[in-house]
């Protein structure tokens, strides 16, 4: 089978084909990096970033013992229900500060 030849009406000047002589030009990106933005930023960019973004006070996570008529009135509010748990007991230490 023979390699289907471009339609040259779809061939895009500024992003050419990639060609195994491109390829073989190529070099990975940690070692031209530096030279284009900076050792400093070149090793931040290229820092592996697992997950999410650390929080400045990420929450605790604690075993907590509720009546269950309390745990059941927060679930049937639908999604979110322990955030609202959380503001209703952050709403209860702002009014009850000692």
């Amino acid at each position: 089978m023979t390699p289907r030849k471009p339609n040259p009406e779809l061939l895009d000047d500024d992003a050419p084909e990639a060609t195994d002589a491109w390829f073989r030009k190529a070099r990975p990106a940690k070692e031209m990096l530096q030279d284009l933005v900076g050792a400093e930023l070149a090793t931040q960019m290229l820092k592996p970033k697992r997950g999410r973004p650390p929080l400045p006070q990420p929450k605790e996570h604690v075993n907590i013992r509720l009546d269950a008529d309390v745990v059941q009135s927060f679930r049937q509010t639908g999604a979110g229900w322990q955030t609202r748990l959380n503001n209703a007991l952050r709403e209860w230490l702002r009014t009850h500060a000692s």
